[in-house]
C-alpha cells in the first residue's frame, strides 16, 4: 500500500503532498523534510529505493522516487509494493502530467494544483494503485475538462440571461410573453448583445 506521496523540488519545497494516513500538519512537514533530506543526498547513480525515515516507518518503509529536471517524485509505500511497479506509476503520472500541461513544470505543480490532485486520483485512491494506463488517464481528465467547460458556458448563459431578462437590458423586460420574444427574432438575440453568440 502506498502510505503517502510527495513531491518537492531542489530546494525542498513541497510542491504536492498526499498522505494516505494520517499525521497532524506539523508531522508531515517535518516528514517531507526528512525524506528531502534522505532522497536530496544521494548521488544519481544509485538505485532509487531507500529504506524509510524514522518519521514514516523506517525499516518497514521504501521511499521510491525518480528526480527529474528540478522536482523529486517520492512514493514511501510498505513491503507489499512492487519497486519497479512504483517506478512505473511515478513514470506514467509525470508522462501524464507532461500531456496535460504541454511540458510540464514546477510552476504548473503550483498554479493548477485541483488539476494535479485531479490527475494523482485517477492513478492512486486510498493508498491503492487503480490505473495505470495513461490512455485511460488522460480520457478521464478530457472528460473532465470538458464537464467543466460545459458548467462554465452554463454559467455565462444563465448570468447573461438573468442580466437581460431582470434588469431590462437590451430594450427587454421581465414581463416578456414567449410570443412577443418569438414575434421579435430569436429567444438568444432577446437577452445577449448584438455579437455575443453561444
Amino acid at each position: 500500500m502506498i502510505k503517502a506521496i510527495l513531491v518537492f523540488n531542489n530546494h525542498g519545497k513541497p510542491r504536492l503532498s498526499k498522505f494516505y494516513q494520517f499525521y497532524p500538519e506539523d508531522l508531515q512537514h517535518q516528514i517531507i523534510r526528512e525524506t528531502f533530506h534522505l532522497v536530496s543526498k544521494r548521488d544519481d547513480s544509485v538505485c532509487n529505493f531507500l529504506e524509510g525515515g524514522t518519521l514514516i516507518g523506517g525499516s518497514d518503509y521504501k521511499l521510491i522516487y525518480r528526480h527529474y529536471a528540478t522536482l523529486y517524485f517520492v512514493f514511501c509505500v510498505d513491503s507489499s509494493e512492487s519497486e519497479l511497479g512504483i517506478l512505473d506509476l511515478i513514470q506514467v503520472f509525470v508522462e501524464t502530467l507532461d500531456k496535460c500541461f504541454e511540458n510540464v513544470c514546477e510552476l504548473d505543480l503550483i498554479f493548477h494544483v485541483d488539476k494535479v490532485h485531479y490527475i494523482l486520483s485517477e492513478l492512486v485512491m486510498g493508498g491503492m494503485v487503480l490505473e495505470t494506463n495513461m490512455t485511460e488517464i488522460i480520457t478521464r481528465i478530457e472528460e473532465q475538462n470538458k464537464l467543466e467547460k460545459q458548467e462554465a458556458r452554463d454559467h455565462v448563459l444563465g448570468v447573461l440571461h438573468k442580466i437581460g431578462g431582470n434588469a431590462g437590458i437590451y430594450g427587454k423586460t421581465d414581463d416578456l410573453e414567449l410570443d412577443d420574444i418569438q414575434g421579435h427574432g430569436s429567444h438568444q438575440s432577446t437577452f445577449l448583445p448584438k455579437g455575443v453568440r453561444f
